[in-house]
């Protein structure tokens, strides 16, 4: 089966996009971190002009969902005035920057995003999911993060890497804003129909003086609990979702003066200790945290089962390598995993090994006979 056609933007506070509960305002904090009231202002919200409901997205950004067209100026005014907008639209559908989470005032990691941000205005328009990662702290975090140009951390000092390609080119905080940006002129002359850096180096050879140096070697697996390098605690969101409550309680319990989003479904919070938090998974084995399951029904008008509310109440444990999908988009997780549960005529087709669009072994099946036969009780 062809790949289906994905829409090639996400949505933004600019330009919401319609879902099955409303409009879905999408927003991207400076370096992923919001101050408690800018966090307070977001929550008042989610549950004033919206469903209550705040997603945390694989880019490290922030969705109020369920937002009527009404109320659609009113979300956009409010957002402004807790200064979480760019005063240029067109630059805030283009800021799809992700910063490691453990960044430091004025470290490489700060420098680093702050020069992107200031190359922004003046690169070609690109597709509008094309990204950018910043993960030059001790440990990368950032590997699996959605992201086309990759500053890290190499053997010998700091390298810019071009997704889908297993080295990259030295770069110094002085060289940094130049080399990113002959590399987004070299993407933008050669990509033709390709939307993605890692699908164009795979069609198209690639440079040979940008590539070379290895990035640092190492794992990174983000769970629920304190960090001490980091300086960090990490708290979950099951299936990356919260409500706008459990937020606000979070800022009534910690003592706080700002939090971080992060790709992973969890907030980072500068705390010594794990707090005892409703509405949050602090448990590292639970397994809403590594299922993938996109909206569903009746979120999503393109699904015909529901996803993530059926398996609230699911034992997951282990599960980790299952993508459950309302329909052949697969948006939830746009690559292969172990098992993947496809929605169809409101049952489930089995794709073993493979996409959501993968020809099934199996279709037709109930939610509980399509976990036994994907291995998951």
């Amino acid at each position: 089966m062809s790949i289906p056609e994905v829409k090639g933007w996400c949505p933004g506070a600019y330009r919401p996009m319609m879902s099955g509960d409303g409009l879905v305002f999408r927003v991207r904090p400076l370096q992923g971190e919001l101050s408690r009231n800018q966090g307070l202002g977001l929550a008042d919200i989610a549950m004033r002009y919206g469903s209550g409901v705040i997603d945390l997205t694989n880019r490290a950004n922030l969705q109020i969902r369920g937002v009527s067209e009404q109320n659609s100026d009113t979300v956009l005014d409010r957002l402004n005035d807790l200064r979480l907008l760019d005063a240029d639209p067109a630059l805030e559908m283009r800021r799809n920057i992700i910063t490691t989470p453990f960044w430091q005032a004025d470290d490489e990691n700060d420098v680093l995003a702050k020069i992107i941000r200031s190359l922004l205005p003046n690169l070609p328009e690109l597709p509008a999911k094309v990204g950018y990662a910043v993960d030059v702290g001790p440990t990368a975090v950032l590997r699996d993060a959605p992201a086309d140009f990759r500053f890290e951390r190499g053997q010998e000092g700091l390298i810019l890497r071009a997704d889908g390609c297993a080295t990259g080119t030295v770069v110094t905080l002085d060289s940094a804003k130049e080399t990113l940006r002959d590399m987004v002129h070299w993407f933008d002359r050669n990509r033709k129909q390709h939307r993605r850096m890692a699908r164009l180096v795979d069609a198209t050879p690639f440079p040979d003086v940008w590539q070379g140096r290895a990035p640092k070697s190492g794992t990174w697996s983000a769970r629920p609990g304190r960090y001490e390098a980091q300086d960090f605690v990490l708290v979950g969101a099951a299936f990356g979702q919260i409500t706008a409550q459990a937020l606000v309680q979070m800022l009534d319990i910690c003592p706080i003066d700002a939090f971080r989003v992060t790709p992973w479904r969890m907030i980072a919070l500068p705390l010594p200790d794990v707090p005892d938090l409703q509405g949050f998974v602090t448990d590292r084995q639970d397994g809403r945290l590594t299922v993938n399951a996109c909206y569903g029904a009746p979120l999503c008008p393109q699904s015909s089962v529901e996803t993530r509310s059926v398996l609230t109440n699911i034992d997951l444990t282990g599960a980790s390598g299952l993508h459950v999908s309302g329909c052949v988009k697969g948006c939830a997780h746009p690559r292969p995993a172990k098992a993947t549960l496809v929605g169809r005529n409101g049952a489930f087709d089995l794709v073993c090994n493979g996409t959501a669009w993968d020809r099934p072994v199996k279709r037709g099946l109930s939610l509980q006979d399509a976990l036994k036969e994907s291995g998951i009780d």
